[in-house]
């Protein structure tokens, strides 16, 4: 059953009670991974294999994303700033004992790449928390697999561009 979350702002990103956050470098131009992220939401399943389903809701203000194992959310967009940044707030999922989830993804030039770091900002019942920073491993294998998938589908594209 799916239930509403507590909205929360930009700030969470700064004070939520549960801060995850990973980094790593991708040698395509911010751009471009700006557009693969907030552009071609649709693509999300082929480089993140966590996203079964990845698709834009309300003229593209919001979000509906389906994970391996049936969570689902229903999202806002809260910054979409090309070559710098995308945040996305849930607003309603079926993953039991979340209260307020904001992510961000940041983008840095770095060298002739650039250097993506994903913060996972939430809130919710002290099971859920102790969950939350128990999986972090697990959730920074998932990101590190999946940047390098987008790396590498990237640096195909521009290949293929050539």
């Amino acid at each position: 059953m799916a239930r509403r979350l507590r909205p929360v702002g930009l700030d969470f990103i700064e004070n939520a009670p549960v801060r995850l956050t990973f980094a790593a470098r991708i040698t395509a131009a911010p751009e471009t991974v700006y557009q693969a992220l907030a552009e071609e939401l649709e693509g999300w399943p082929s480089w993140f294999r966590a996203v079964t389903l990845a698709r834009p809701t309300h003229g593209g203000a919001g979000r509906e994303i389906r994970l391996m194992g049936g969570v689902r959310f229903q999202e806002t967009i809260m910054a979409a700033d090309p070559e710098r940044r995308y945040a996305y707030r849930v607003d309603e999922t079926n993953a039991p004992g979340m209260r307020a989830l904001l992510e961000e993804w940041r983008l840095t030039p770095s060298g002739s790449g650039t250097h993506v770091r994903w913060t996972f900002a939430a809130d919710g019942t002290a099971p859920f928390r102790f969950g939350a920073v128990a999986a972090r491993p697990g959730l920074g294998h998932s990101f590190r697999t999946a940047v390098r998938t987008l790396d590498r589908r990237l640096a195909g594209r521009s290949g293929a561009d050539q």
